[in-house]
């Protein structure tokens, strides 16, 4: 049976299973309930005495990418009140929770696809977050999802970043993404969030992906054939949702690893995040600003500091360490005081503006872990899933990697293909998320710190680092990628 076809008999199943239920749910007021189905022009009316409901099935002309499969909507006119109160359930192929990378890229993937897909975002966008450090392979990512070209053309002023630069003490060292092992791209851009997820999301909902913000999910079940959600709008209102799947995209807010009760202690060490964007006003010529800055305080090789430079002027700085470090001081105070003790940022920020109106944040700690990535009719994107650290900037990366991966198992799952999700999702996906995981222990014991300062840069071995940078953590061909464990895990 074609999909076409497989999907209108699982629409007509759900319309009578819908217009059974409809019979305990029926309001106890006022006019009789109807129930429309997808959009148009009414094309039959029924009625059913089982349930004392008249129907109007409505369904669509064509196939229509971002609008529900399924709309049934029952009006319904209270006795004691002037208004009409509307309550949906609205039936899609794929839900997405977030509506950032992760999520923008899965619905772009599905979209293309030919699948009914629906972002819900708890938040209104723009909307600050942290992570605007972006990878060469996340380019490729984005570029697969169609989604790249809105970005290069968009005119937002996004910094365009050909490595990384790495300073400790005396020492002074940078990568170019143009001479890394792997193929792809060999730039990226670092973003202001804010800017960059709005764009990405207002792409994909040009071409047909369903958004809605201002909507948490409240209620996930997933024992059924479909999953069942209860969405709760900002006004305090419940409906329900209903897909054949739904994709967590939530980042650190983890809505479903807390609705199941899946989040695990992290085992890790813990450490604190200080950050803020500052007006850095550097005319050193030392500072390339097309590369972020990593520099390693000089006696605790575990703090260290990021300076991620933007277009306008402006650079986001924050501070990594565990919490012993910082005796309790204020966010401001610890960055400034971190930044004196390091001579190649003191010289370099000597005539920055701290105090722009930017507030100081901070983070009690970011490792994330669950007791899964995927299950029956869900799986686990990004932070939702597992979370590493921020050191090489693979946060991002690693977000649209599984959003990519999983948006494939899913359309298979929907078109009733054979899968293997452990095998084609999670075991891909953590081969890369393993090899960062490897080089960022490396990082903090110091090995990857004097590697990193050491290695030829022309060599093959300074070729493979490069490529780790860069984020190709999934290619194979590459033997840091291969060995990570056995080098540095």
């Amino acid at each position: 049976m074609c999909g076409a076809a497989t999907h209108a008999v699982w629409v007509l199943g759900k319309i009578a299973d819908l217009l059974k239920q409809q019979k305990t749910r029926a309001p106890p007021w006022g006019d009789t309930p109807y129930l429309g189905f997808g959009m148009g022009r009414p094309q039959h009316a029924i009625r059913l005495p089982a349930c004392g409901l008249a129907a109007t099935i409505r369904r669509k002309s064509g196939h229509t990418a971002g609008h529900p499969a399924v709309c049934l909507v029952i009006n319904a006119k209270r006795n004691h009140t002037p208004t009409g109160d509307t309550v949906a359930a609205f039936i899609y192929d794929v839900v997405i929770i977030g509506a950032g990378p992760a999520g923008s890229v899965a619905a772009a993937l599905l979209n293309k696809q030919g699948f009914n897909v629906c972002v819900l975002e708890k938040q209104h966008f723009p909307r600050f977050v942290i992570g605007e450090s972006l990878l060469p392979y996340a380019m490729d990512v984005l570029d697969e999802a169609g989604l790249l070209h809105a970005v290069r053309e968009a005119m937002l002023g996004f910094q365009y970043k050909n490595g990384f630069a790495f300073s400790w003490g005396d020492r002074y060292t940078s990568f170019n993404f143009l001479d890394k092992f792997s193929a792809g791209h060999n730039f990226a851009f670092n973003v202001q969030r804010a800017d960059f997820d709005k764009l990405l999301i207002d792409e994909a909902e040009k071409r047909g992906v369903a958004v809605r913000y201002g909507e948490t999910v409240k209620r996930f079940d997933n024992e059924g054939d479909t999953v069942m959600l209860a969405v709760e709008r900002e006004d305090g209102t419940v409906y329900d949702m209903e897909a054949r799947f739904v994709l967590d995209a939530s980042g650190f807010y983890r809505a479903l690893p807390r609705l199941m009760n899946w989040e695990l202690p992290p085992q890790t060490v813990i450490r604190q995040v200080h950050f803020t964007h500052i007006d850095d006003r550097i005319t050193s010529p030392k500072f390339d600003r097309n590369k972020n800055l990593v520099c390693i305080h000089p006696e605790h090789r575990d703090i260290w500091v990021w300076l991620i430079p933007f277009a306008n002027g402006r650079s986001s700085i924050g501070v990594v360490g565990e919490e012993h470090y910082f005796r309790h001081e204020s966010t401001a105070a610890i960055l400034k005081g971190i930044v004196a003790e390091i001579p190649f940022l003191a010289e370099i920020l000597a005539d920055a503006e701290w105090d722009n109106g930017f507030p100081f944040r901070y983070l009690p700690g970011y490792t994330t872990k669950g007791k899964g990535l995927y299950g029956r009719h869900f799986a686990l994107l990004g932070a939702s899933g597992e979370f590493l650290d921020p050191v090489f900037s693979s946060g991002v990366t690693i977000a649209v990697q599984s959003a990519k991966l999983a948006a494939a198992c899913a359309a298979k799952e929907l078109r009733g293909q054979r899968l293997d999700w452990k095998n084609e999702f999670a075991v891909p996906l953590m081969s890369g998320v393993t090899a960062f995981g490897s080089y960022i222990q490396g990082w903090y014991d110091g090995r990857f710190q004097d590697l990193v300062f050491d290695v030829d840069k022309n060599s093959d071995t300074g070729r493979m680092v490069c490529a780790i940078l860069a984020g190709y953590a999934w290619d194979k061909e590459n033997p840091f990628v291969r060995e990570s464990q056995i080098l540095f895990g």
